[in-house]
């Protein structure tokens, strides 16, 4: 019997649970910089950030006006945030932060610049 309701529990959280990790979303962020210690011209630089998100499966794209686009991926925890680093030119990098929670997504990417915001829902 234990084994049964272990597996009825079980299907029972795959169910409440399931469809909305399981579902694709997609996100998208543009706005500009703000200055971080030795920088200057942030406020000048507009980026566009995409996020897309399979399960727990992230992936985002941002591109700078002007510059190469760069790519992330991170895992998105039960907390319904991610967190991970991003390669950009000259082998820098930036920290890239979000949270998916409804109604309240949103994301930031630190390092040369700051650019922060909320995500909207494509």
């Amino acid at each position: 019997m234990p084994k049964e309701l272990a597996v009825a529990t079980l299907a029972t959280l795959i169910a409440v649970a399931g469809p909305a990790l399981a579902e694709q979303a997609n996100f998208t962020w543009t706005g500009f910089g703000e200055n971080v210690p030795g920088s200057g011209k942030c406020p000048t630089y507009k980026m566009t950030i995409d996020v897309k998100v399979d399960g727990t499966n992230v992936e985002g794209r941002f591109l700078q006006e002007g510059r190469t686009e760069r790519n992330f991926k991170a895992t998105l925890g039960p907390d319904m945030k991610f967190k991970t680093t991003a390669i950009v030119g000259g082998g820098n990098k930036m920290d890239v932060v979000g949270s998916l929670k409804e109604g309240d997504s949103t994301i930031m990417l630190d390092g040369y610049c700051l650019f922060e915001g909320k995500l909207t829902k494509k």
